[in-house]
């Protein structure tokens, strides 16, 4: 399992994965489907996730079954932003999606 915080074009969210890359074709394929085509994530120990979320965290990772690969747990950049120090967000990651070649109708 990772956790991550992602700064996305509608602000951070933290989200918690089963796979062992941010990276993963998965991983992005599941967000792009949420629309989230472009980010630049940042892995936060799971142990630290636990810590700040508490009972939320646990009612998450509870109802996060086998087959479920993504789960966004915070959308509230605000508090998820104020959460965490930055000297706790590891490994960045870049990604993203071609650009479209016109806006959506």
């Amino acid at each position: 399992m990772k956790a991550a915080f992602l700064f996305t074009g509608t602000g951070p969210i933290v989200i918690v994965t089963s796979y062992d890359s941010l990276e993963h074709p998965k991983v992005t394929e599941l967000l792009r489907a949420k629309g989230i085509p472009k980010f630049i994530a940042y892995e936060i120990p799971m142990n630290i996730v636990a810590e700040r979320y508490g009972h939320h965290y646990d009612t998450v990772m509870h109802s996060l079954k086998e087959t479920d690969d993504l789960r966004v747990l915070d959308i509230n950049g605000d508090r998820a932003f104020r959460l965490f120090k930055l000297e706790e967000l590891l490994n960045p990651v870049k990604h993203e999606e071609p650009p479209l070649d016109h806006l959506p109708e």
